[in-house]
């Protein structure tokens, strides 16, 4: 599933802090790692979301170090930064309608947990600090495709939060010469993505009621538009931030997507086609807080990063679909 792109990095050397390591990006980060020859890995996650099984192959790793503790605590943070070069911040409480029912968890995780972090990398002498921003922070602003420097209004805490998150990293960096980079990540799915739990992602529940027969929901009337980005892909920006990405990149924060605009519509069509079903989707009201559209110019991250998408929708969704089905498989 993963790039070669990155085979004459030589990892062995280095140390890299994966907060939210457990969850669904942050494992694939996690194993990226591992499988590379990464000289430590240590994972730090509170497991709120994230799940151990996602890195129980990794544990009895020599190099992977698993810390169950959360990034609200100023202590925790300052341990996890002891002896660490890189660090790749997943650690968040995502979902639009999970910060709309509870702005005061979303803003303890993703900026005072954030805060934390970031305090505690720059006192260590972390060397870079590559942390996962969100598309919500373009907000109202109509213009596409979305570039770097153009953002509207935030429409949800979760967007608030991401944005402060981008602040604070930019002074960060300015004002201590710390080397910090953003990912703006653009709707990523894939293997380990949960459908389970009231803000699960589109993706893994069209899937998920695809596997079992049942009519899923589309919010609206489904001609909203994502830019849906394989898990690969934001393995491959965070390896690159991380440890090959000029220092003229720090301070920046980068759209990390795959270029594409799909409507959720057009998302399900596929997936049914992939899974050979005729199912109907059903259709609620439009959510709150959510963007009409969203596409992304990626330009920037191919020039300063050297990024490149690693998969096609199609050929991401169909590796994506036989997870899931092996999992039923395995769960029945």
């Amino acid at each position: 599933m993963y790039s070669n792109a990155f085979h004459n990095i030589d990892l062995s050397k280095t140390s890299v802090l994966v907060t939210g390591g457990a969850g669904f990006i942050g494992s694939h980060i996690v194993e990226y790692l591992v499988s590379h020859g990464v000289g430590k890995v240590r994972i730090l996650d509170n497991l709120s979301e994230g799940k151990r099984e996602n890195i129980e192959p990794f544990l009895s790793e020599p190099s992977v170090e698993f810390i169950h503790a959360d990034i609200t605590d100023p202590v925790t943070c300052q341990n996890a930064c002891v002896g660490i070069d890189f660090i790749s911040h997943q650690a968040a409480l995502g979902s639009v309608p999970r910060s709309i029912a509870n702005p005061l968890a979303t803003n303890e995780a993703n900026v005072t947990g954030f805060l934390n972090m970031l305090t505690a990398a720059k006192d260590a002498g972390v060397k870079r600090f590559v942390y996962a921003s969100s598309s919500s922070v373009y907000g109202d602003s109509p213009v596409l495709p979305k570039k770097e420097e153009r953002i509207g209004r935030p429409l949800s805490p979760y967007a608030v939060s991401k944005r402060v998150d981008e602040m604070y990293a930019e002074v960060f960096s300015l004002a201590y010469g710390f080397e910090v980079i953003g990912l703006r990540y653009f709707n990523v799915y894939g293997p380990r993505q949960k459908p389970d739990g009231p803000y699960a992602a589109a993706i893994p529940l069209f899937i998920d009621a695809l596997l079992h027969d049942r009519p899923p929901m589309i919010n609206g009337d489904g001609e909203q538009s994502r830019d849906f980005t394989f898990v690969a892909s934001a393995v491959q920006a965070n390896i690159l931030a991380m440890v090959s990405a000029p220092t003229s990149a720090t301070g920046k924060v980068f759209n990390i997507a795959h270029g594409q605009q799909t409507t959720i519509n057009e998302l399900f069509h596929s997936l049914r086609q992939l899974a050979g079903s005729n199912l109907q989707p059903q259709h609620r009201e439009n959510r709150v807080g959510d963007v009409r559209h969203s596409h992304a110019d990626i330009s920037a991250a191919h020039q300063h990063l050297g990024y490149q998408p690693t998969a096609e929708l199609l050929q991401g969704l169909e590796t994506t679909l036989q997870w899931a089905k092996s999992r039923v498989q395995r769960d029945s």
